[in-house]
This record gives C-alpha cells, structure tokens and sequence, in this order.
C-alpha cells in the first residue's frame, strides 16, 4: 500500500512512519515546508513543500497513494502563537489538499483533530453526534477543517475520515514544547512546570482522559488499512475518566518529593471525554498503555532532560533589536528627501548664476531637477522637489523685485504648474514602470519557483523509477514476466484464449482451483472454463447478483477477497469489463491466507487486463468473420469453423480445462435448417450448432457431462429430432 504522510517531523509522525514501515506499506512525506529540519526515518521519498504550493497535484499524481494522512490538529508546522495568522495558514493548507485529493478520485483522506473542538462540559461521554462547541480560533479552525472533509465526501463521494483524538500524549524524544504546542500535551505541560517553578498547579474538577500516542497510532493503522468505513468520523479515547489534580498526584509522585502541589480547585465540573464506542463496536480497542507507568516514563525522560526545558524560549527580536530595526528604517525612508534638498542647494545656486548668462539664461534649471527626482524616485520625490524648486524660485524673485510682486505675477503661477505637472507625470510613469518590473520580476520567481518544484519532482519519479526497474527484473512475478505469460495467449486460436486463459492464470496467482464465468446477461454467468473440480464447485451456472458482497465489489471493480473465509464463496474474485458490461468473471480457490493482500489483488487486476487484451482480439477476429462462420440465415455453423470449434474444446477437456459433449442430430440434409431454427430454442446460448466433414448436424454442448446431456437428448426427441453421444474419437 502506498501511504502519503503530510506534516512536519514529531512523534507522531514518526510513530506512523515506524508502524507503517513494520507492516510492510511504502510512505511518503509531504513535510509542509521548503526548509524542513528534523529526521524521517524509514521514508521512501520525502517531498519538501509548503501544503499551499501549486504543484500538490502533480505531486499526488506522481505518489498516486491509496491512503493520505493529515496530521492536522497535530502538525507540528503549526505553532498557533499568532491564532489568526496560523488558522488562514491552516484553512488555506487543508482546503489545498483536499482539492487535489479530489482530482485523483481514488484512494481515501484521513483528517486528524482532536478534542479541542469541545469547549463546554459534558456530563457523559461525548459521541460523534453532539455538535462541536469549539470557542477558540484554533478549535473553530479544527471544526472547519472538518466540515471540509465532509463536505467533499456528501458533494463529490470521495473517501474522508475525520479523527478526533482525545488529549494526545508522549514523551517528546528532543522535540522542543513551546506556547501552545506545551499546552496540548497536559502530563508534559505538567512536567515542564514542576521542572520550572517546583510547583505543580491543578484542579480537581477538570475531568478529561488521555490517549497515549502508541495506542493513537494502533487505532488510526486500523482506519488506514480497512477497505472501506461504516463512518465519516470517529472519536478515539482511552475513555478512562481522570482529573487534573490525580494526574498532578502522579506526576508529583514520579518528580520527587521537592516538587510541591497547589489545589486550584474552584467552581463546578468540568468534563471533556471522548466516547470511543463507534470506533471500538467497528475495528475493536484494546490499550496496551496505562495511566501510572506512562507517566513514570514521561516524568524518567524529563528529569534526564531537565537543562532542556528549564527556561522559556524567548521568540521574540528583543527591545534594542526593535528600535535598531525601526531606525533603520526611518533612515532608509528619509535618503530620498535628504538627497531632495542637498541637491537643491547647487540647482539654485547654478540658477541664480545663469540669469545673466547670454547662453544659459533661458535654461530652467528647476524644471530639470524636477524631471530628474521624478525620473528617479517617482511622484512622491515629484512633489516634493517641486514644492522646493517653487520656494527656491519665489525667494530668488523676491529678492531681486520683491514679495508681494511675485504673489501677484500670474507667471509665477504658471511656471509653478508647469513644475507640478511635469513632475507628476513624469513621476507616473515611473511609478508605473516600476510596478511592472515588479510584477515581471514576481512573474518570473513564480516560474522559476514552479520550474524548481518540477524539477524537484521530476527528480524523485527518475529515482523512483531507477528503483522500480530493479524491482521489476528482480521479481519473479514482475509485471514484465506477468506480460510475457499473457501476451503467449495470442499464439492460441481466437476459440481456445479463454480455455488456456484460465491454465495461465492458475499459474500466476499460484493456485490450482481457477475457474473463468462468462457473463451471459444481467442475472447470470455460464462457466467457461475450470482448472480444477473445485473451480466447478459453484456449478455451470451462477445468478451472480445474489452474491452479496462479491457482486457489490465486482460492481464497483474492485477485487473481491474472502476475508471471512466462506466456503461458499471464492477466496478472491475480479471482473473483466468491455465497454462498462461486465464480460467475463475470473474467481480463485486455494490461496494461502498470507497471500490474500493488497499486492495479490493488484495483481489480479493487472492479469485480468492483459487477458482482457487477449479476449477483446480474439473476439473482434471471430465477429470479422461472422459471416464466413454461419450458413447464410442460420445459427449452423460452417463445417471449418466448427471442426475448429469443437477441436478446441476437445482439447481443452483432455487438458481437464471444461466439460463438453457432442451429439450427432439424426435428420435428413435437406431438414437441417428447419431443425436448427427449431433446436436453438431449446439450446443455451453458449452451446453451438454446426456441420462436420461427415455432412450431419451437430450439436456442442459447453460444459456438459455425458449424464446432462441425456436430458438434452431427450428434449431434441420430443421435440421430433432424435440424437446420440459422438466421442471425439469417432469424429
């Protein structure tokens, strides 16, 4: 089984990696970042990218998972220090997965929350069916996160799981526990504060249970690895009630005796337990994980660590820090008007100076300032060289003919516009240039993001398929040898695919009991061919709808497998479609139980695929022919066609692969045809009607013993055309 893990490293997911790798699946990550720290141990590839990223679907494509695990309320990537910030992260993440889970329309998404969305108190345990009543942003950010997964599985029909795990707890092995990632894991939190302070605070009305993580990790395997689910959400809970204060007690009890206690007790209870009864009535719960000896563990691991997790973390940049940051960027912002001004002292002094030039006196000086601040800053810097070029200009006039004159010239006004509307021009379409630039710029890192991503990607599908290349020549049921056993079907004639279809099969799976059905229309499906009297054991002809599970499974062309191991049933079952009908029907006897898996029935489906191929070619060449094979008008067949016919069955019987008889039809040449209209009423359509050299008519009775056919014979008599057994000898 491919498993896709997302989220960042912890013990979680570690946990889940450990158990997956022990039963034999493949796992991937998806660790939710560029830059992704921490160790994945037995990983088969890991993908480092951010949840929102727009590749997620090529990545899916490329993994094709049969099961995805978010680890959601319990993703380590998520802090929630800043509540609001980490829940848009977490809804934008969610909604992303789940979008390209979507397009794959396989496989199933397991969502992991927790208790969190519960914020009243309860007085039972609660059910599935009580209604979140999350307050905090996080909680509610959980419950949404739900409702997506819902969502999509009411609207679309995909396979979502939601898991709500009851108060999460583990030894930490070196993760560090800050802000609100401490506070979920209660016995650490209380670790930590012992450590710290010396002092535990509690209450002996908050009522909640843990779950240990090893337990956790049992109980979503079970969802991992079931075909299919009677729900969409489950609760998972030790359901052993505990308060704050005995939990303190034991803690206190396993830190030492200097480590005090303070009661906290006030008001009335408050209780949050998860009922786990849906769960446990489905897969089944056992703990192998109790309350006292987990706790002695946690507190061992703490006090060994103590240097660890003496101090706060301090996350923050620091006062100095800050104020540093701030001026710098005050600097920065006050360079341009700096410039602005310093620059202003030449541009009058180069005016002043050019107004009695014969050669320069017509030059405006302040007019290029403008131009060149807007040209280099934009309309801000426009502006405010304009507003100083006016003052520099006003007070070089009202120097030479005076103040109030210069208010009251109309060209001073309109050398000051002119001023402004350049350089608010000009400031425009710097502005604008540079917004483009930008935008360019952004386009491009965005590609170059997106090219980097496919490259990354594309890396892993080459290393991916180095390894399964190697796999494929080392296997002996490799796909290129499953391919090179079918394709030999194409050697036979297009009458005797389906019998030697079945001896191949019986050969690849490793069984001897294989027997092929026929679909002969919506109730019911003929044998067509056995290997085995055990193959036959369900009889000639099956109502294949009223096999309950098997035909819900064939249905929807999955691969049925007997996991209760019913007598009366196949021990695995796969269907073979045309065009959306149901064709033919492969079912296997004999198998071992340890063989029974998810690879086997992968196998199946590939083999019926390539027998299909075989089936599809050899009935396209006889309905080619069809009109070579019939008597013009009639269902007799012409004598080559079935010499050839009735060949391929003899040969198969002595080869054990089906049951045939043979009978002669004694009747004048000149009434076969009338006969034959009259006898096909009384044939199945997988019996045959034909000519030999000899000239008589014949009939081919598929999958019938010389006892059945007496019942045969005597219906042709009464029917008026009498006939006998013919061995294959006499023919």
């Amino acid at each position: 089984m491919e498993v896709l893990l997302i989220g960042g490293s912890g013990s979680l997911m570690n946990a889940m990696l450990n158990k997956l790798n022990k039963e034999g699946h493949r796992s991937y990550v998806l660790t939710g970042s560029r830059n992704a720290a921490g160790v994945y141990k037995n990983v088969y590839e890991r993908y480092n990218f951010s949840y929102d990223c727009d590749c997620l679907k090529e990545i899916f494509e490329s993994i094709n998972p049969d099961v995805i695990l978010f680890t959601g309320a319990y993703d380590p990537n998520f802090s929630w220090e800043d509540p609001r910030r980490e829940s848009v992260r977490f809804l934008a993440g969610i909604q992303n997965v789940v979008s390209a889970f979507a397009m794959m329309k396989k496989g199933r998404l397991i969502f992991l929350s927790s208790q969190e969305v519960y914020t009243n108190s309860y007085p039972n345990d609660i059910s599935e069916q009580v209604q979140a009543s999350a307050a905090s942003l996080r909680g509610i950010t959980y419950v949404q996160g739900e409702e997506l997964c819902r969502n999509y599985h009411q609207t679309m029909g995909l396979d979502t799981v939601v898991l709500r795990l009851d108060h999460l707890y583990a030894v930490p092995h070196g993760e560090r526990l800050l802000g609100e990632r401490l506070r979920d894991n209660v016995c650490a939190r209380m670790c930590v504060e012992a450590l710290r302070t010396g002092s535990i605070q509690a209450s002996a009305n908050k009522v909640f249970s843990m779950l240990h993580l090893d337990d956790a990790v049992e109980f979503i395997y079970q969802v991992v690895r079931a075909q299919r689910t009677q729900r969409q959400l489950y609760h998972l809970s030790s359901q052993q009630p505990l308060t704050e204060l005995a939990l303190a007690q034991l803690v206190q009890k396993e830190m030492g005796d200097r480590v005090g206690l303070t009661d906290q007790t006030v008001g009335s209870e408050y209780r949050v337990i998860l009922s786990a009864k849906a769960f446990a009535d489905e897969f089944g719960m056992k703990l192998f994980h109790a309350y006292e000896p987990s706790v002695a563990v946690m507190a061992k691991y703490f006090r060994r660590h103590a240097g660890d997790y003496l101090r706060e973390t301090d996350t923050g940049a620091g006062a100095v820090t800050r104020l540093r940051q701030t001026l710098l960027y005050l600097v920065r912002a006050l360079v341009p008007f700096l410039e602005n001004i310093v620059c202003l002292v030449p541009v009058f002094l180069l005016d002043e100076g050019a107004a009695d030039s014969a050669y320069f006196a017509r030059l405006d000086f302040y007019l290029l300032y403008v131009l060149f601040f807007a040209m280099m800053h934009g309309q801000q810097q426009a502006v405010f060289s304009a507003v100083l070029s006016a003052g520099g200009y006003c007070l070089r006039q009202a120097h030479r003919i005076g103040g109030l004159e210069v208010l009251l010239d109309h060209n001073t006004y309109v050398w000051v516009a002119q001023l402004f509307i350049l350089g608010l021009s000009a400031g425009y379409l710097k502005d604008r240039l540079a917004a483009v630039q930008g935008e360019d710029l952004e386009e491009m890192q965005y590609l170059a993001g997106q090219l980097d991503d496919i490259h990354d990607i594309n890396t892993s599908n080459v290393r991916l398929k180095n390894v399964l290349e190697v796999q494929i020549v080392n296997q002996n049921d490799s796909f290129g040898k499953i391919y090179e056993i079918t394709s030999s079907l194409d050697q036979y004639d297009p009458s005797e695919v389906l019998f030697y279809a079945a001896e191949i099969l019986s050969g690849l799976v490793g069984s001897k009991d294989v027997a092929i059905y026929s679909v002969a229309n919506d109730s019911y499906a003929r044998l067509f061919s056995a290997t085995s009297k055990k193959a036959r054991e369900l009889g000639n002809s099956i109502a294949y709808k009223s096999y309950g599970q098997m035909y819900e499974d064939l249905k929807e062309r999955r691969v049925y497998i007997n996991k209760t191991m019913d007598e009366n049933y196949p021990l695995m079952a796969n269907a073979i479609y045309s065009e959306d009908r149901m064709q033919l029907i492969l079912m296997i006897w004999g198998i071992p139980w340890e063989r029974m898996t998810l690879a086997q029935a992968n196998m199946l489906v590939v083999i019926g695929y390539l027998i299909q191929n075989a089936v599809v070619r050899a009935s396209r060449y006889i309905e080619a022919l069809e009109h070579q094979r019939y008597v013009g008008g009639t269902r007799i067949m012409e004598t080559e066609a079935f010499a050839s016919l009735v060949k391929a069955y003899l040969k198969a019987r002595n080869k054990d692969l089906t049951e045939c008889t043979i009978l002669r039809i004694d009747i004048p040449k000149h009434r076969q045809e009338e006969a034959a209209a009259a006898l096909e009423k009384l044939m199945r359509q997988s019996d045959y009607l034909g000519r030999l050299s000899d000239g008589n008519l014949y009939a081919l009775l598929a999958n019938t013993e010389h006892k059945d056919a007496m019942l045969v014979i005597q219906r042709f008599s009464e029917a008026g055309y009498p006939s006998r057994v013919r061995e294959g000898m006499e023919l």
